[in-house]
């Protein structure tokens, strides 16, 4: 068997440790991989490059198409990325797959039946990363949510689901108050969802959803999520589930994956020989799966399934009376290589069966919609009085075709008929609407002149459009 080339990072802080430990664990597994080590995180931001990682570790990702990362530091401060981030985004790894299994007895729980795969959203979302600072007291972090983006992830969730044998799906999000952007999540979960019937399907808000994830995990089977929702549920359900140093996760796209521990680089602990390797070897044999190495998959989960049920433990998991002996990380793969071929007694053993990652259709192209432009919202920087002094100021600036319709402050209405017990900050919007419907973009242009010579601070416009005769834009209602 040719061995399969991969790209290996060994990180930050306890990120040399853990890898080294995974690696000799696959090694002796017989995994058949030739890695190309690169050289990311903090001594890349610190030699001057804001993403923290050179061209010569792009070249050997997009060559080999498969990332094994061990947890990497961002410095603090302004002006560096997130490498996570900007790897997820630039090969298109739209998928995050994250299995959180309780191992009870043998690691402490409350929850001893849960199996629970929570996949999220990987590229939309706040994680756009698009921010502005719009005034003195104002500070603004846009939230994508795309059709083409909620189409490939819902579906990625069916799809496992229907691999794996899974029940289930659900979807949390929070569309009562974001009603356009997780909205739309929500409906393609339900348009989706119904091509697969064999699959029982619910959704619940994300509040409700995180607090009876937290309670009763048993519950849930495979949970779908946008971006930012994912990435806390799912260290949530890891920690519930034993320890978050114990949870691996995939980052799926279509022609890259990378795999890695859902933690930190535990810059605290750096050096010890303290850190769980588990985190980053679970990431480790969803790789071999990924790669069609499910024989040896196999034989690392097993072992290490057995190397927990016999009480040997590192320092995250350990308990008096519970562990038969304390391990370092590397003593733990050391144990854990001892115990290749042999299987639990007591948990489940895993068998996998060779296959090959999932590819999905890309999500098509619609066609265009009827957009007509029907309005404006303006935002101002503004402090120079009440809401009931900046309206009259407004209207008499306003035309008749365009005329003032209310002004907001962080999205409350303030006027017309706002209270005055509402706390207003310097950024305000006016929603200025065309009285014929449709709206000629001069009219707008005309508009942003006449504030501009009455000396108002004009920070940002959105536009105003129906798509079809239907809003695109949220009411504001009081």
């Amino acid at each position: 068997m040719s061995k399969t080339p991969i790209t290996v990072a060994y990180g930050d802080g306890i990120g040399p440790e853990i890898m080294q430990a995974t690696l000799r664990v696959l090694e002796a597994a017989g995994a058949q991989i030739a890695p190309e080590v690169i050289e990311i995180g903090e001594k890349v931001y610190l030699a001057g490059n804001s993403s923290g990682i050179g061209s010569s570790a792009w070249e050997s990702l997009r060559r080999t198409r498969v990332f094994l990362k061990a947890p990497i530091t961002t410095p603090q401060g302004s002006g560096y990325k997130s490498l996570n981030v900007s790897t997820r985004k630039a090969l298109g790894l739209y998928a995050n797959v994250r299995p959180c299994m309780a191992y009870a007895p043998f690691v402490p729980t409350r929850h001893p039946a849960m199996d629970v795969v929570i996949v999220r959203e990987n590229e939309e979302d706040l994680y756009a990363g698009i921010e502005h600072r719009q005034t003195d007291e104002v500070y603004q972090c846009l939230k994508l949510i795309t059709r083409p983006g909620c189409e490939r992830i819902v579906r990625y969730a069916f799809e496992y689901a229907r691999r794996q044998g899974r029940k289930r799906v659900t979807c949390f999000v929070k569309d009562n108050i974001m009603k356009l952007t997780d909205g739309l999540f929500h409906r393609v979960f339900e348009e989706i969802g119904a091509e697969y019937p064999e699959i029982a399907r619910d959704s619940m808000i994300v509040d409700i959803g995180a607090a009876r994830l937290a309670d009763t995990p048993e519950r849930f089977d495979v949970i779908v999520m946008p971006n930012l929702y994912g990435d806390i549920l799912s260290d949530v359900a890891a920690q519930i589930a034993g320890s978050v140093g114990m949870a691996g996760s995939a980052n799926i796209g279509d022609q890259c994956a990378m795999f890695e521990a859902i933690h930190g680089s535990a810059p605290d602990i750096a050096g010890r020989d303290l850190a769980n390797p588990s985190g980053l070897l679970n990431g480790a044999i969803q790789m071999l799966l990924h790669i069609g190495q499910a024989e040896v998959a196999e034989r690392v989960h097993n072992a290490w399934l057995r190397t927990l049920e016999e009480g040997l433990h590192t320092a995250d998991i350990y308990r008096e009376g519970q562990s038969h002996q304390r391990l370092g990380t590397q003593e733990f793969a050391d144990a854990l290589i001892a115990r290749l071929g042999k299987k639990p007694e007591v948990l489940k053993a895993v068998r996998y069966a060779e296959q090959a990652p999932l590819q999905l259709p890309r999500p098509e192209r619609r066609a265009p919609l009827n957009k007509q432009l029907v309005g404006v919202d303006v935002f101002l920087q503004w402090r120079e009085g009440s809401p009931e002094q900046l309206g009259p100021q407004l209207q008499a600036i306003a035309a008749p075709a365009l005329p003032l319709q209310l002004i907001t402050n962080r999205g409350v209405k303030v006027w017309p008929q706002g209270f005055p017990e509402t706390f207003c900050v310097d950024h305000w919007r006016c929603r200025f609407t065309s009285t014929a419907g449709l709206l000629d973009f001069k009219e707008v242009l005309a508009l942003q002149e006449r504030l501009h010579t009455q000396g108002f601070d004009v920070v940002k416009n959105e536009n105003l459009y129906t798509f079809d005769g239907s809003p695109g834009y949220a009411a504001v209602h009081g």
